[in-house]
């Protein structure tokens, strides 16, 4: 959708340094921009190559306030999340035709919202509740009793099992599983052979959460599983039973949960991670990609880095590589 370079200024707090009332089209990288797209620069050593561009404007730090330049400029104090937001208001997603696709199942207790839209074999089951303006992609199946917020977008082949409660504007890509049996046996001493430990418990997902594709997210054992507002999970990750993600979260692609782990706000865990059973990651924590956490052990300290196997400070870690190092020179 096109909109002044006002427009858009006034849409993500920033501020015009020349002509306001240039038209952008959309956005684009650096490299790839053409005439009407906008473009983001985070340093000044970038800024030459941004004006050089066929972009129509450019958004930048504060560095290029004072800058007499040949295109205009957005000033903001943090450029990356003003073009972010741009695409919120220049990138609107064509609206998807609410309505029944004629191969869809649709329960007659269930209970749809306004402006919902189903598509082609998709199956709801008894009771469910989807609200206002969600959407329901082609060939997913959501179960008895399930709650679906407002405003969510369910990619093609999502499996709800039954129970699982969504809020608002949740998204869903392609092939999420929630609410699945975790993984919880008891060895028969005698005989050797495992059973199937009940698995009744919840699902919860709060508002504004985004699971990606192919990504799976157990219900409880007994209690709830809960990924709290907010929290951002990527593509292949798993999360197992009766663990509790807090907001803000984000969580990288091939990710492992083990059970009842607890995640504090705001920490950020890094791509193929692997954490044991009841270990705690701390709010604002950060875990280096493939780092291990043992069982039952408790990372703490906000904005403190952690990696390795198992994980610990870098500092550390890395002093402990630099020693084996040596070591390994001097044998």
């Amino acid at each position: 959708m096109q909109r002044t370079l006002e427009e858009i200024a006034k849409f993500v707090q920033a501020r015009v340094v020349g002509e306001g009332k240039v038209q952008v089209n959309g956005i684009a990288s650096i490299r790839s921009a053409t005439i009407g797209d906008l473009v983001f620069v985070e340093n000044e050593k970038d800024l030459e190559a941004a004006l050089a561009s066929q972009a129509c404007a450019v958004i930048a730090g504060e560095f290029a306030a004072n800058l007499t330049a040949a295109k205009p400029l957005l000033i903001s104090t943090h450029p990356r999340m003003a073009f972010a937001r741009t695409a919120q208001l220049v990138c609107v997603q064509p609206k998807v035709a609410s309505g029944i696709h004629t191969s869809a199942v649709v329960s007659t207790s269930a209970r749809l919202g306004k402006d919902v839209s189903v598509a082609e074999r998709v199956v709801v089951s008894e009771n469910v509740e989807i609200g206002d303006n969600t959407r329901i992609g082609a060939g997913s199946a959501i179960g008895e009793n399930v709650r679906i917020g407002h405003d969510c977008v369910l990619y093609p082949n999502v499996t709800i099992y039954p129970g699982v409660h969504l809020g608002d504007r949740v998204i869903l890509h392609a092939g999420v599983v929630l609410g699945s049996d975790g993984f919880g046996y008891v060895r028969d001493k005698k005989s050797g052979r495992y059973e199937k430990f009940p698995q009744v418990g919840r699902l919860e997902i709060e508002d504004d959460v985004e699971i990606g594709a192919n990504s799976t997210v157990d219900r409880g054992a007994l209690e709830a599983t809960r990924i709290g507002r907010g929290t951002k999970i990527d593509n292949l990750v798993h999360v197992g039973h009766n663990v509790q993600i807090a907001e803000d979260v984000v969580i990288a692609a091939q990710t492992g949960f083990s059970g009842s782990i607890t995640v504090e706000k705001g920490a950020v865990i890094g791509g193929q991670v692997g954490i044991g059973e009841h270990a705690t990651i701390g709010e604002g924590v950060m875990l280096g990609g493939q780092s291990g956490v043992l069982p039952h052990k408790l990372l703490r300290g906000k904005g403190i880095a952690f990696w390795g196997t198992p994980a610990k400070p870098v500092r550390e870690y890395l002093k402990e590589l630099a020693a084996l190092a040596r070591l390994a020179k001097k044998k």
